[in-house]
């Protein structure tokens, strides 16, 4: 089910912004995006969840702050969440791991920039489901508004599994076909009959 800006009663967060098959530029051509601030008076900020980073890798990552890995136990994957602040991480994981610092987004997903989530991740005592991202997306207010009117995103509610899940080329036709639009029978061309 396709669902539009109006259907929804509290804002965007929680959701995720599924790409337009017609947007065919970077950095955002298929992306699946979880949003995770949404005000009208404020703008959105979200986190591209289908962009996997091959390095660095979580260990090197851990490395690389300090954090000792301890093998086989650091189960979070990297993506690359958006073109602004790509040096920055922030981690979005499943509620059943809380510390200082979680913000709530939905019942289900929690955002946190604290190395807290980082170091239990790597000792095995973090969150069942976590990613971590380098960088997010911000929209000033007004422009996502003005943006799905253009129908350059499409609105869907968050799927933990496909958030959280590793298989990141799959997760926008995953997201799509979720909300019925098959990529493949959409035509680029308009015309008059």
């Amino acid at each position: 089910m396709i669902l539009h800006f109006s259907d929804l009663t509290n804002g965007l967060a929680g959701y995720i912004l599924i790409a337009s098959p017609f947007i065919t530029t970077p950095p955002f051509a298929q992306t699946v995006i979880f949003i995770c601030a949404y005000s009208p008076q404020e703008g959105a900020m979200g986190i591209i969840v289908n962009r996997h980073l091959t390095k660095p890798t979580p260990e090197e990552l851990l490395q690389q702050l300090g954090i000792p890995p301890i093998p086989q136990q650091a189960q979070f994957s990297v993506s690359a969440g958006g073109p602004i602040e790509n040096a920055h991480g922030l981690v979005l994981h499943s509620t059943d791991w809380e510390t200082n610092g979680c913000i709530p987004v939905t019942d289900k997903v929690m955002l946190n920039a604290s190395l807290d989530v980082l170091r239990d991740l790597a000792m095995g005592k973090g969150p069942k489901h976590a990613l971590l991202a380098l960088g997010h997306a911000n929209w000033a207010p007004g422009q996502i508004e003005e943006e799905l009117k253009n129908s350059i995103w499409h609105i869907a509610p968050c799927d933990e599994y496909l958030l959280f899940s590793p298989h990141y080329t799959q997760k926008w036709r995953n997201a799509l076909h979720a909300i019925s639009i098959d990529p493949g029978k959409l035509s680029y061309f308009v015309g008059k009959s």
